[in-house]
């Protein structure tokens, strides 16, 4: 069958491939900027709330701005021109992203919003534009309005779900994020050309100085997008990635993951725990049994690996389950952070929570939660629900050690701990004192058993610490969590909790 094709209108075939290539680069730059703004804001819901909000508006913006242009101007002298544009706005955008986030890193409402607004609003509002002029190109006649619209519609969403599997599932596994925003860049700068010089045939015709002065921008754009100052070491599926020497130790590395410093590791002596956090649950594991007896510990997040490296040196014999679920980080250990997995140390990659039900009752005698997503714990390890499944892996002797992060006002903390008190019967809480009296952000971990704890020896040892620090349990506890809510699968707002406006 011939598509008969009015003057005015575009072939059915092309105004279809035109939509749904427009609105699949919307969701793959909206997709893309979550990573590409992470290494200066973090990667927390209010990030995610941002970046979606964003794009959101500029879609709307977008199509309202081509309809009002679709109306008023031959949306065919339009359309190359504005893909044109759309190739600039995403070449410009990795530069100026990159550039603004090491200026302006923070967790702060102006500071989320205006750096994921720089990574997606003007390239994605220009891009919107393009379906509604389509949309005025091909409706020739009223009485098949509705299935013009329709099918155009349905075509611009198959696009963007198209696009939106293929990033997460493939493009963000398999390439660094400058290479897909150029490579968008250079797909939209193509299409743009191509559209031109097909409109050109048919005595729509482009100005020469514009396309060179086009083609000139969007080379300066790639040039500067190559020379933007990099954060990342590595890109995993989960994180940026880098890992720095220590200046005062040579064997000393630090690990850092998006925004945040995430763990030390020293080559020549895995005894050595530099953080103070990594300080205390090495004391609790000290205690989860008796010295130099080996244990089986569960570990919910591999980070460095430090406190399973740790295991091994202290506690010959033992065997560790690390669960990670970014394999690349993994990778990265073993590359540049001494980690050798072998039957003392094994690492899974997957979600911790979904493979820790796969292990047995009482199979563990110590279980490390360390386990974040930027400075939070991610959600669904936190709740009430996951306590009940480490309660049962760690049985009745095992012990759980939980690393948190947050400041004032502590609402997470104290959330957290009510929800594990209300699982595990004997709890403690490790904490500056400053941070226990909600005066300032710390590291909190949380100790917890089915049976008593060895709170006298957990004291001692703590206060022989270089910086020694408090452990409150009891009374103490019991007034320092309040009436907190404990968290559950269906009301855990983790992140909302953590909060602070600057």
């Amino acid at each position: 069958m011939t598509d008969t094709v009015s003057p005015s209108r575009l072939p059915d075939r092309l105004a279809m491939v035109l939509v749904f290539f427009a609105s699949g680069i919307v969701l793959v730059l909206e997709t893309v900027s979550l990573r590409l703004v992470a290494p200066y804001l973090g990667l927390s819901l209010q990030v995610t709330s941002a970046v979606i909000g964003m794009s959101l508006g500029a879609i709307a913006y977008g199509a309202w701005l081509g309809g009002w242009h679709a109306d008023r101007r031959d949306p065919r002298r339009l359309l190359a021109p504005l893909l044109g544009l759309s190739a600039l706005a995403v070449a410009g955008t990795l530069p100026v992203v990159r550039w603004l986030g090491e200026a302006l890193r923070g967790t702060s409402v102006t500071v989320v919003l205006g750096l994921t607004a720089a990574a997606v609003f003007v390239p994605i509002m220009l891009l919107s534009a393009v379906p509604p002029m389509v949309v005025k190109l091909q409706l020739g006649d009223l009485e098949q309005t509705g299935r013009v619209v329709g099918r155009l519609s349905s075509v611009g969403t198959l696009g963007a779900v198209t696009a939106t599997l293929v990033t997460g599932f493939v493009l963000v596994a398999a390439l660094p994020t400058s290479v897909i925003m150029i490579g968008a860049a250079v797909l939209l700068a193509v299409a743009a050309l191509a559209l031109g010089a097909y409109l050109r045939r048919a005595g729509q015709a482009t100005a020469t100085a514009a396309r060179v002065t086009a083609a000139a921008l969007l080379a300066v754009g790639t040039g500067l997008s190559v020379l933007a100052p990099d954060p990342c070491d590595v890109e995993t599926a989960y994180h940026c990635a880098q890992v720095s020497a220590d200046p005062l130790r040579p064997a000393g590395r630090v690990l850092y993951l998006n925004s945040a410093e995430h763990s030390y590791v020293d080559l020549a002596d895995p005894t050595r725990l530099e953080y103070a956090y990594t300080q205390w649950i090495g004391v609790v594991a000290d205690l989860a049994a008796p010295a130099g007896a080996a244990v089986d510990a569960v570990h919910l997040g591999g980070g460095g690996f430090t406190v399973p490296r740790y295991l091994a040196a202290t506690r010959p014999g033992s065997r560790s389950t690390v669960f990670e679920i970014d394999g690349g980080l993994v990778e990265l250990a073993e590359r540049t952070l001494g980690l050798r997995p072998g039957p003392d140390l094994r690492a899974v990659v997957g979600d911790a929570r979904m493979l820790l039900g796969e292990l047995p009752d009482g199979s563990a005698d110590l279980v490390v939660g360390d386990a974040f997503g930027d400075l939070a714990v991610p959600w669904h390890l936190t709740t009430r629900e996951m306590m009940t499944e480490i309660r049962r892996v760690a049985g009745p002797d095992g012990i759980y050690a939980q690393n948190v992060i947050d400041g004032p006002p502590t609402r997470f903390i104290r959330a957290e701990v009510a929800t594990v008190a209300a699982v595990f019967p004997h709890v403690a809480l490790i904490a500056p004192r400053g941070a226990l009296d909600g005066r300032e952000g710390a590291n909190f971990v949380i100790v917890a058993s089915a049976r008593p704890l060895p709170l006298p020896a957990l004291t001692a040892r703590l206060a022989m610490l270089q910086q020694p620090v408090p452990m409150i349990s009891g009374p103490d506890l019991t007034a320092f969590t309040a009436d907190a809510t404990v968290l559950t699968d269906d009301f855990a707002p983790v992140d909302q909790m953590l909060v602070r406006v600057s």
